[in-house]
């Protein structure tokens, strides 16, 4: 199978910002196998892939946080006994990894139940791939292990393959036969965040392959608009408590408690806005921009 018009590596590099010779022909190898071979299947692959891995660039999870970050980020795993010591794990990114993504501490399992599970399957790729159970199935699908499948992650050929098996696992094909970008984004991350940055890298990449992207989906009222969400504290649910979550780098369980507050504290702070862990219009306007 191959594509069904002309894709060239000058069209990739007006699309990503990483050096097209790094990834062109992996793409050219693998889009195919996995039938994103049109125009508007492959602007929403590379648009979708680029906004989550910032142009190709960002391809592993970056785990370095301070021992202040921790506390916000990651409340639920550090903080007083019998939680971990913030300080102790501040900027060992290996470490993290293992206390946050161990299933022993965590509500949501990933699979990670050896010692040093959770580093060696922290997020990689351009759709960040995380836990075991994730890379065994993935795995699975091509053949190899779970750890070996950590380790071809890491390449170029992996991050794009782990991306397609992503995107053929929850038939995106179909979706990308439109101009969808809302529908598309709300099947890849359960909601709208980074909306306006994913329709213009598809309409960008659309313009590239020489396509009209119109009805990106934004008039299709899957939108959740900031004044529909109203004010947010601590004891509220549902999708724009998960919204926020999303969009705070946090687990998003559509519940805000108390992580959630520290977490929002914190980013208030860092961004000038009054620290009372409350999200009103102020708040959330600039949070989901």
């Amino acid at each position: 199978m191959s594509f069904d018009f002309d894709f060239t590596k000058a069209h990739l590099a007006e699309i990503i910002s990483a050096d097209a010779d790094d990834w062109y022909d992996a793409l050219c190898d693998l889009l195919p196998k996995y039938g994103i071979t049109t125009e508007r299947r492959v602007a929403h692959f590379l648009s979708q892939c680029a906004h989550e891995s910032g142009g190709f660039e960002k391809l592993e999870e970056n785990l370095n946080y301070s021992a202040k970050a921790l506390l916000a980020v990651f409340g639920r795993y550090f903080g007083e006994p019998p939680k971990a010591d913030a300080d102790e794990y501040a900027r060992n990114p290996e470490m993290i990894a293992n206390r946050v993504y161990n299933d022993e501490y965590r509500k949501y399992k990933m699979g990670n139940t050896e010692e040093g599970d959770g580093w060696r399957f922290r997020g990689r790729g351009l759709k960040q791939l995380t836990g075991r159970d994730n890379y065994t199935r993935f795995g699975k699908s091509i053949g190899m292990t779970a750890e070996e499948a950590a380790e071809y992650v890491a390449t170029p050929a992996g991050a794009i393959e782990s991306a397609c098996w992503f995107w053929d696992t929850n038939n995106l094909n179909d979706i990308a036969d439109t101009d969808d970008v809302v529908k598309m984004t709300k099947k890849i991350n359960g909601g709208n965040i980074g909306l306006e940055d994913r329709q213009r890298r598809y309409k960008h990449a659309m313009e590239v392959l020489g396509m009209d992207a119109d009805d990106l989906g934004a008039d299709a009222g899957d939108v959740v608009d900031i004044e529909d969400i109203g004010t947010l504290r601590k004891g509220c649910k549902g999708e724009g408590v998960k919204m926020m979550q999303e969009a705070l780098g946090i687990g998003a369980d559509g519940v805000f408690g108390p992580g959630t507050e520290r977490a929002l504290k914190e980013w208030q702070k860092e961004n000038g806005l009054i620290a009372d862990g409350i999200a009103g219009p102020k708040t959330l306007e600039k949070l989901l921009d």
